[in-house]
């Protein structure tokens, strides 16, 4: 239901899209130029093969926010209802044992949850809009109706990690203008934490001690290190590149390096231009591109829990732990399992994806092509300005990565929750040999 769900949504968007009203030159927009952007709005993605604000009519420009704010709240909402209805298969007994321990939702009333979800969005999305518009209104001398316009657009593309703009340069033209940045970067980092963190979050906020679950724990405290370490690399990385943080004072660069390594984890916005990067920089959207933000949320990626749960692997095995100990606290096995399958097959469909896409994107270089895979599949959006030149198959591979790297994570993690057979045997241990 989740896949055909998203599956008629894009085709919606994609026939709207088609249609005369939604370009700005009023005619019809080809199949696959509708098609790519329905798919990136839909899975909230960012990639365009056509410049947002000049192809696309005010009409077209509404349809592809409906498309992105349908795909950030409706995944959020599937994904938080699925895992409350995984809960609630368990037995009364197990089900208050996990809510008293992790500090989850209550699991009698998704009517309440859905409604909490509505309302955290829709709080976010219109105080950012209202601060984005009172600043391009009275700091840039926008008409007010346009400022408003820009501001609603840019608040529900950030707090939905879509990363569409309506300007061809993305925000770099506010490279240096915290006013603009900042509610940007509170909009991506709120939406990318997910829906449970938050829930934990608000219920927790008057605590002197907090009793956070490990969930929260890791997505809170390994997205704070994501970011600072992905700004203290940007920073270093293009201090000197005049194509990026070369010409900009010293304040600038630290806020511009900020909001590269907040954007790089799924956003899709860019303050500088993503083309002039270096290599150290490139290597290090990688690896934030392909992690992450948090899960049940609007970021993509295999998210932060699983990547800091491998993490925790290494880190038990290293000292020597029988078992994966955090906090006073023993992860399960099956989340282990879990977190493996979803890692390698991540990482497989990646690398199969390059291999496809290689031939058909030549002469372009390898680190680009990569880029824009990983962008694709972890629905971040940024892109080093060969998204239009791909050939046609090339850029059908990217739909199909959109999709998977959004639908299929989500789906892939449902059911693999779900499908824990108890089996009443166990085959005897044998330890082959690794490493």
């Amino acid at each position: 239901m989740l896949v055909l769900s998203f599956l008629a949504v894009i085709t919606l968007g994609t026939v709207l899209l088609m249609l005369p009203f939604a370009s700005a030159q009023g005619t019809a927009t080809p199949l696959l130029t509708a098609l790519f952007t329905a798919t990136s709005a839909v899975c909230v993605t960012g990639l365009a093969v056509v410049d947002t604000g000049t192809h696309w009519s005010g009409a077209g420009q509404v349809v592809i926010l409906g498309l992105f704010q349908v795909g950030g709240f409706g995944m959020m909402t599937s994904a938080t209802l699925m895992g409350l209805l995984i809960n609630a298969q368990m037995r009364l007994r197990t089900r208050l044992l996990l809510q008293a321990e992790t500090h989850s939702l209550a699991l009698g009333d998704v009517r309440s949850v859905a409604r909490l979800v509505l309302v955290v969005t829709a709080v976010v999305e219109s105080g950012m809009a209202v601060a984005l518009t009172l600043r391009f209104a009275l700091g840039y001398d926008m008409p007010w109706d346009e400022a408003a316009w820009q501001g609603v657009f840019h608040a529900v593309s950030a707090f939905n990690n879509a990363g569409f703009s309506t300007w061809s340069d993305s925000v770099m033209r506010f490279v240096g203008d915290a006013w603009v940045l900042t509610p940007l970067m509170l909009a991506i980092v709120i939406g990318g934490l997910g829906f449970p963190v938050l829930h934990e979050l608000l219920a927790e906020r008057g605590s002197r001690r907090p009793m956070w679950s490990m969930h929260t724990t890791l997505t809170v405290w390994g997205s704070a290190a994501l970011i600072v370490l992905g700004t203290v690399l940007f920073f270093w990385a293009e201090f000197d590149n005049p194509g990026t943080l070369g010409p900009l004072a010293l304040a600038d660069k630290a806020l511009a390096a900020l909001f590269t390594s907040v954007s790089a984890r799924t956003a899709g916005f860019n303050a500088v231009d993503i083309g002039a990067l270096t290599t150290e920089s490139l290597a290090a959207h990688y690896a934030l591109m392909f992690i992450g933000g948090g899960s049940a949320g609007t970021a993509g990626g295999v998210k932060v829990t699983t990547f800091f749960v491998l993490m925790l692997v290494v880190w038990n095995e290293v000292r020597g732990h029988r078992d994966v100990e955090f906090r006073r606290r023993r992860v399960a096995d099956s989340v282990l399992r879990q977190a493996f399958t979803i890692m390698a097959l991540s990482a497989a469909t990646v690398a199969l994806a390059l291999l496809l896409i290689l031939p058909l994107a030549a002469p372009l270089p390898l680190e680009k092509v990569l880029f824009e895979v990983v962008s694709a599949f972890a629905t971040v959006g940024l892109s080093t300005g060969i998204t239009a030149e791909l050939v046609p198959g090339a850029q059908f591979i990217l739909i199909v990565l959109m999709f998977v790297g959004r639908v299929g994570v989500v789906t892939l993690a449902m059911a693999l929750a779900t499908n824990q057979l108890r089996r009443p045997y166990r085959y005897p241990e044998e330890k082959p040999i690794v490493g």
